[in-house]
């Protein structure tokens, strides 16, 4: 159970600081940390995790309160290459940085919830 987001625009280094949150978490709590960080990457990261909880639901019949993420992947995609004007006629460099971000969800029974409630 899975989503994947390409192309999208944000660098990997500011997609896995907000990745990193959530990583390992119940799907709930994930998406209301997300909802309420005030970070670019917190929304894309809803919706993508919203997403392949969607997929969960509607393709393999989960219930949505026993799923986790397992795992949290950003990528990096292609970069763009633009140019700023400077003095004498030369250019600086700017890169346009974009990721591909994978959420992958797995559903915790409640067998393995008990057990790592009393170690």
């Amino acid at each position: 159970m899975q989503a994947i987001l390409r192309q999208v625009s944000i660098s990997p280094k500011k997609a896995n600081l907000v990745a990193g949150l959530v990583r390992g978490k119940k799907v709930e709590d994930a998406l209301t940390d997300l909802r309420f960080t005030p970070k670019k990457g917190a929304k894309i990261l809803y919706k993508i995790i919203a997403s392949a909880a969607a997929n969960a639901e509607n393709n393999f019949k989960q219930e949505r309160n026993q799923l986790y993420i397992k795992e949290v992947i950003v990528n990096e995609g292609t970069t763009y290459k633009r140019s700023m004007p400077c003095s004498r006629g030369r250019s600086h460099p700017i890169l346009k940085r974009n990721s591909h971000i994978t959420v992958k969800l797995d559903v915790k029974t409640p067998e393995e919830t008990t057990t790592e409630t009393t170690n």
